[in-house]
């Protein structure tokens, strides 16, 4: 079993927060259920099939929604807002909202190293859940429940595709990589009217970017943007970061 004190949170209340009620309730148990678990307990297997359909019905709700909602919108734009709705990030901050982590049945191994707040679990959980509605109700199901999880998101994605968000890349590429998303530190100096920005963004409590700016917004994504470049440059360990004053 999970360690002592770390049991599941009751299957019931997140029922009530997903807003959709199981036919068969042991569809949600087994979205729930990660490898680390059947790793160490008897059970009845864990959730990857269920997010492998998850992740395919997420991915054609989506689309659909995209093609609906913006006509006149290119394909490669669309395909940029879709991959924004269904990333790792993105998903994992979904499943923390519908607070997934506690209800997760993990070994006591993955409980100890914080299994419940990785980007990654919760965001093939999430897909898993998804897959656990659709093979309880069809897309009859899914469909509303995939709307109503990613809601303003997709909205968002659809009236903003393809901006150049480089700390998004980043934590997508981080959350991959790493057991911690990235931290920023600013420094503001100048005036009200002429304030200038500095940031810095840590990885694993390791600077790795830096960056300038008239706003925080700006410091901040130009700071990503240094990092992703050493990310891809060099790799993410151990690489010296030069500034960027871009």
């Amino acid at each position: 079993m999970d360690e002592p004190g770390s049991s599941p949170e009751p299957h019931e209340e997140l029922r009530r927060r997903l807003g959709y009620e199981f036919r068969d309730p042991s569809r949600l148990v087994r979205a729930l259920t990660h490898r680390s678990f059947c790793a160490e307990q008897p059970s009845d297997g864990s959730n990857e099939r269920l997010e492998f359909l998850g992740d395919a019905v997420l991915g054609i709700v989506v689309t659909e929604e995209l093609y609906a909602l913006e006509p006149e919108l290119p394909e490669g734009e669309m395909a940029k807002a879709r991959a924004a709705v269904v990333s790792t990030l993105t998903l994992a901050e979904m499943a923390t909202e519908l607070r997934l982590g506690p209800a997760l049945r993990l070994g006591r191994g993955e409980h100890l190293t914080g299994g419940r707040e990785k980007p990654s679990i919760l965001a093939d959980a999430l897909e898993a859940v998804i897959g656990a509605v659709h093979t309880d109700g069809g897309f009859e199901a899914s469909r509303p429940f995939v709307l109503r999880v990613v809601g303003q998101r997709l909205d968002v994605a659809a009236a903003v595709p393809g901006e150049d968000d480089h700390k998004t890349q980043l934590q997508e590429l981080v959350a991959r990589t790493c057991e911690e998303l990235p931290v920023y530190r600013l420094v503001a100096s100048g005036p009200d009217h002429d304030k200038h920005f500095v940031a810095e963004v840590l990885v694993e409590g390791e600077v790795r970017g830096r960056g300038e700016g008239k706003s925080k917004k700006q410091a901040e994504q130009a700071a990503a943007r240094t990092a992703l470049q050493t990310f891809r440059s060099v790799g993410p360990i151990g690489a010296d970061v030069e500034g960027d004053h871009a």
